[in-house]
């Protein structure tokens, strides 16, 4: 997607029809007074249906800013850059909306490799960014422009390490690790720390993202006999590995984090994954007002689409920067107005998200709850909530 005024084809999650829209806050044959933010995410690619949906959270936040007259009498404008999902052309697209856009903010990305990537050129341009789920401790060291709405590894390993050993009485685990992605090896690496403290990993083997055959690895795994089998993955391959682990005779309990958190995971892994539990960001059968507001708006929009953990923290993100911007009175992009902004956003506390208060601490993480969810049907019911 190039450009200030961009057609774009905003597919939704849920099966819902594709419909043709002018990228937020673009006027055709004007030049309206903008605050223009840019997003690069993967819109394409095997990780698409995470960027999709995550855009379309961050379209729902700006379009409700701009019904309401804006920021300061300016419209908001997103402007989306398809990176497909790679660390490398998430430097070129992030570049192109530094230098050639001239945004006041940047969202994203998804995945911690590639905010991993583009971070960097952020920190240098002192251009603040946001990623919304991106939870690799290592994210928000690239420098002190870079943020988060979502929990880290950290919380989230130990939380999952936890969970196996008093809900789910394992005393043994096995690990089945994606080699290539960051996220996949921290959240492995912080499970293991967390619960050895009571059990024992007993193996703990690796694949790589795109791969389609883990019978080896699973073989291995099966001599073993865990009691648990965590695999921090993406979707993509944990609906794939559910499928040949049961196929293989392997019955234990399957557990993993908020990467699972996609209706494809269901789709693909059909009766696989079936029971599985994984820790994500929200639960959407929330009985809290703010939860049940957002719900309700989102299909209401994407034609009655309920949105995951991806569409929930986009949203929280764009509109907590959008609170910022308010505070700081940052609407342009000299240095000083983004200076403005990043100390707003710092200074984050008790931010009302969809997906729990959020709080900035001193590494401009967010300090918030996460939530454990099961695979029932083609719903994931809520489990428990679990606070930092």
């Amino acid at each position: 997607m190039v450009g200030t005024v961009v057609l774009s084809s905003l597919l939704v999650m849920g099966g819902c029809k594709q419909e043709e829209t002018v990228e937020t806050g673009a006027i055709p044959g004007a030049v309206p007074q903008t605050i223009k933010i840019g997003l690069y995410t993967a819109m394409t690619g095997s990780l698409a249906p995470y960027g999709q949906s995550t855009r379309s959270g961050m379209l729902m936040a700006i379009d409700e800013v701009n019904a309401v007259g804006g920021v300061q009498g300016k419209r908001l404008q997103l402007i989306t850059e398809d990176n497909a999902g790679k660390p490398e052309q998430s430097v070129t697209v992030v570049q192109k909306l530094i230098s050639s856009d001239n945004v006041l903010a940047i969202l994203g990305e998804v995945a911690s490799s590639n905010s991993l990537a583009a971070a960097p050129l952020c920190q240098k341009a002192k251009v603040p960014m946001i990623t919304p789920i991106s939870t690799s401790p290592e994210v928000t060291k690239k420098g002190d422009y870079i943020f988060r709405t979502c929990f880290i590894d950290p919380f989230q390993g130990t939380i999952g390490a936890r969970f196996a050993a008093k809900q789910l009485k394992a005393k043994t685990v096995a690990i089945l690790v994606d080699n290539k992605s960051d996220y996949s090896r921290g959240l492995a690496r912080f499970f293991e720390q967390e619960f050895n403290k009571t059990g024992k990993v007993v193996a703990t083997f690796y694949y790589s993202a795109g791969d389609g055959d883990f019978r080896v690895q699973l073989t291995a795994i099966k001599a073993k006999k865990p009691d648990v089998l965590f695999i921090p993955g993406y979707y993509t391959e944990v609906s794939l590995i559910a499928l040949q682990a049961r196929q293989l005779g392997l019955k234990q309990p399957l557990l993993g984090g908020d990467a699972w958190d996609s209706p494809k995971l269901v789709e693909i892994g059909k009766n696989a994954v079936q029971g599985a539990y994984f820790s994500t960001h929200y639960a959407p059968a929330s009985k809290e007002k703010r939860v049940q507001d957002f719900v309700a708006a989102y299909k209401k929009k994407y034609n009655g689409t309920t949105p995951d953990s991806l569409a929930a923290l986009g949203y929280d993100a764009a509109q907590m920067l959008v609170a910022a911007i308010k505070k700081s009175g940052s609407t342009t992009t000299s240095e000083n107005s983004r200076q403005k902004l990043r100390d707003a956003l710092a200074q984050t506390t008790n931010f009302p998200g969809v997906t729990g208060d959020i709080t900035l601490d001193k590494d401009r993480n967010a300090v918030k709850p996460a939530v454990m969810l099961q695979v029932r049907g083609k719903k994931f019911e809520y489990v428990s909530t679990v606070k930092p």
